[in-house]
């Protein structure tokens, strides 16, 4: 072992001089920095959330309704001795006196009293950009807290007076943070808060009215967890309908749906890198173990057992793979802080230190990495035999031990599943490079032996007929560069795409000419007069639709409850009223993905495919709906795909009639509104009780989000691009001993260094051609899955992308040989001819 060591130092040391490790190095570190950067931000954000999470619910546990909280919940909080308190929230419009404008503002109103909130605590200031100061007051009566930003959309200063329906208060202080509001855009209207006391004067809550209440506990842990046992009894009991509780475990989705997009983008981004890392580090292994073939047979010459030689080799490689990752840990934390930065606007509280685990992560890949796909080749060595030293052609590298290679690659590849965080984008990434590396090694194969026979030697040029005796003399390498080089082109490619077409579409859920203002509550008198106010303003296009409140009570005349469910989204939607609507004609930007929509047909509706999968629809099913007290039976005809983030009025069930009789009606609109001045301001004194909610910031709150996402793409994209390169450069020069070797023998014999020139070209533009075609097509599938089943878009591949990947792959094919095969054509005849002699 003491022997093994002393070799494996010295090795390892002449190794380095050498430059005979640098592939090897730089394939791991970049592995290993790409997937570690993501682990570090990941496992921040996930200590931040779980020691926020009190805070962000605004108690230990909380009961969320869409009605006021029976007594009965309140005395068994008491009687478990935890702290309690109530507040209720609902949409409405804010105004400003017409002395001082009269400018009105659609605000998220929050009634609080004595006590809120029982977890972190509010911040206010005195002036709109004054600092924010920690306080355990609630709002005097008379008095309202408010946004800064509803302040400089008024026109009005702390002092002023904020109209509230039928109230007037004073605006007393600024919030500037709002602990359980939750983070990003959880809610995009202004904040007003008031005392619950003033409620009653606003007279904004009729019985019509939808408020949201939320009832808060805190206090000893084990008291938490029974009430929260008690509640989610008496929730699945029925005693109470459309509630849920939000707990630690449950937490608030606001914050981290946006965060988990963008966590999906970053380790799509590192997985690539990952993978292409394995086939450098495979490629670079083969091609160290092949020029030490001779320095082993001359250790195996002077004694040096083949225990020792493996033992020499395994040690060189563990310092090398152990010193690799640390320098890639170490990149990679560094590198963390930057998607920090970007994705700033996400995270509102500072971040705690992360734990030890990505550093054992990223340790642990680069280990296996280099193990995996480094090793096998390279213990090899030790079985080269002393003969070697007299006879060249002995003691070849053979392939690496199925079995050897299929453990490690198991290992590797549930490391990688785990680092995805999401056993799709995972199955679909790492499965998909698997399947297109086999698919890679068939059609490379069978595309040398059709170039072979389709060349004819009588007339084709000299330098084709040599560049393609040059790759169907070695078969087999010409399949492992031509598939090298698909898979880092695979991924060069997949991350255009992703950059560009699956962006793109993400970004097009929003688009530019998207509605920006949505109005409901507009009561069936007012729709005519509305909608001429609508053209009159300037508004050509916009979407009008009934909506009627209806609960789901029975299918196939069987009742329906939560309780016939397991998925929490199915409870949910068994257990709260439906938003309903009818129309003779389908709504354009729905599209029919099963059955038909038959215009005026009473007793059909037509279904969301995404509702009618979560409940188990189908076509031909019956549906009842309770719409005020209305009992309505209709039967599924069609089942509609909804784009919700398209910002168009959308509904989950609608009937395909015209009208609907004797059901009470409210009508909603979705359009964009014009940039004349005091357009909005006239809608709202024209029909003050319609309801006029200005998407625009929050369209370009997505857009910012968006943007931000994409920059922390953008920025891990480096990491994968070299990876990409070094696959390419070690693909490219794997061969470069036997072209030199054969371009020897050649020149020896009289060919010209301008032939061997364009030989080479040729050659290597033909494999990067391939390469690149079969590299695009694999993108493009690879791309279609991902978009569908990971990052649920609609997107199909343009037919571009095979001719440009496959001029791509050519070009960078003959940068990497010009540079990595240069020296091979400028080597002196002399030397040449004394290496091949060799």
């Amino acid at each position: 072992m003491t022997s093994s060591l002393r070799l494996g130092w010295r090795t390892l040391w002449r190794d380095l001089r050498a430059g005979e490790l640098r592939l090897l190095i730089v394939a791991v570190l970049l592995a290993v920095a790409a997937l570690t950067a993501v682990g570090f931000f990941a496992d921040r954000l996930k200590g931040g959330l779980q020691r926020d999470a009190r805070q962000l619910l605004g108690g230990d546990a909380v009961l969320a309704s869409d009605n006021p909280t029976p007594p009965a919940f309140l005395e068994r909080a008491r009687s478990l001795g935890l702290d309690a308190t109530s507040t209720y929230g609902f949409p409405t419009m804010a105004r400003a006196s017409e002395e001082q404008g009269g400018a009105s503002k659609l605000v998220s109103l929050k009634a609080v009293t004595t006590g809120y909130p029982l977890r972190g605590s509010v911040q206010v200031a005195t002036t709109s950009d004054g600092p924010g100061q920690s306080t355990r007051d609630v709002p005097a009566p008379g008095e309202t807290w408010v946004d800064a930003s509803l302040l400089e959309s008024l026109g009005l200063k702390v002092g002023d007076m904020l109209l509230l329906g039928d109230a007037g208060l004073r605006v007393s202080r600024v919030i500037t943070l709002e602990p359980d509001r939750g983070g990003g855009f959880a809610s995009f209207s202004p904040r007003v808060m008031l005392n619950q006391a003033d409620v009653a004067r606003t007279a904004l809550v009729q019985p019509a009215s939808r408020v949201s209440y939320r009832f808060a506990v805190a206090g000893d842990d084990r008291a938490v967890k029974s009430f929260s046992e008690w509640t989610e009894a008496a929730l699945k009991n029925g005693d109470l309908r459309g509630a849920r509780l939000e707990s630690l475990e449950s937490g608030r989705p606001e914050m981290r749906q946006t965060l988990d997009r963008a966590e999906k983008f970053l380790n799509l981004v590192a997985l690539l890198a990952a993978l292409l890392s394995a086939v450098a580090v495979a490629l670079a292994a083969r091609g160290f173990a092949a020029s030490h073939l001779d320095d082993c047979a001359m250790l195996r010459v002077l004694g040096q057992s083949q225990r020792t030689i493996a033992g020499a080799y395994a040690f060189e490689f563990f310092i090398v793979g152990l010193v690799a990752s640390g320098l890639g840990v170490a990149i990679g934390f560094g590198v963390h802080y930057a998607f920090v930065l970007l994705l700033a606007g996400l995270v509102e509280t500072a971040l705690p230190a992360p734990t030890l685990w990505p550093v054992a992560f990223g340790l642990g890949m680069g280990l296996v990495l280099l193990f995996t796909f480094g090793l096998p080749p390279v213990l090899q060595l030790a079985r080269v035999p002393p003969l070697r030293v007299i006879r060249r052609d002995v003691g070849g590298l053979k392939p690496a031990s199925l079995a050897v290679l299929g453990i490690g690659a198991l290992g590797f590849v549930a490391m990688l599943l785990a680092a995805s965080s999401d056993l799709k984008l995972g199955l679909i990434a790492v499965g998909g490079f698997a399947g297109a590396v086999a698919v890679f090694a068939v059609l490379s194969w069978v595309a040398v032996k059709v170039l072979r026979r389709s060349v004819n030697e009588t007339t084709a040029p000299r330098w084709l007929v040599l560049a393609t005796r040059q790759i169907s003399a070695r078969p087999v390498y010409a399949v492992v560069q031509v598939s090298a080089l698909a898979v880092g082109l695979l991924a060069l490619v997949l991350l255009v795409l992703l950059r560009t077409d699956l962006v793109s579409s993400w970004r097009r859920a929003t688009p530019p000419d998207a509605p920006n203002r949505f109005v409901i509550n507009v009561m069936p008198d007012q729709s005519q007069a509305f909608q001429k106010s609508l053209r009159d303003g300037g508004v050509a296009k916009f979407d009008w639709y009934p909506m009627i409140r209806g609960r789901l009570v029975a299918i196939n005349d069987k009742p329906v409850s939560p309780d016939d469910y397991t998925e929490d989204r199915a409870k949910r939607l068994v257990d709260r009223e439906f938003n309903l609507s009818n129309s003779a004609e389908a709504p354009p930007h729905n599209g029919i993905t099963a059955g038909a929509w038959k215009p005026n047909a009473p007793g059909e509706v037509s279904v969301e495919d995404g509702l009618a999968e979560t409940l188990g629809l189908k076509l031909g099913d019956t549906l009842r709906f309770d719409i005020g007290g209305i009992q309505n039976d209709a039967r599924i005809t069609s089942l509609r795909k909804v784009d919700w983030g398209s910002l168009h009025a959308n509904f989950f069930v609608m009937y395909t009639v015209a009208e609907l009789p004797d059901v009470p009606v409210t009508y909603m609109g979705a359009f964009r509104a014009p940039e004349t001045k005091g357009f909005d301001n006239a809608l709202v004194r024209a029909y003050p009780n319609v309801t006029n909610v200005d998407m625009s910031a929050t369209i370009g709150q997505v857009q910012r989000v968006l943007d931000q996402v994409i920059r922390a793409v953008e920025f891990l994209f480096g990491f994968t691009l070299a990876a990409g390169l070094v696959v390419l450069f070690a693909a490219v020069t794997a061969t470069r001993e036997e072209r030199a070797r054969e371009f020897a023998v050649m020149r020896a014999v009289g060919a010209r260094a301008s032939l061997l020139r364009q030989v080479q070209r040729a050659e290597l533009a033909g494999v990067g051609l391939l390469a690149g075609f079969l590299a695009s097509i694999a993108a493009s599938a690879i791309g279609w899955g991902l978009a569908r089943y990971v990052f649920d878009f609609t997107w199909t591949a343009s037919l571009w992308v095979p001719v440009a990947g496959a001029l791509a792959g050519a070009v960078l094919a003959l940068a990497a040989g010009w540079w990595g095969l240069r020296e091979v054509l400028r080597r002196p005849v002399v030397e040449t001819l004394r290496r091949a002699a060799e």
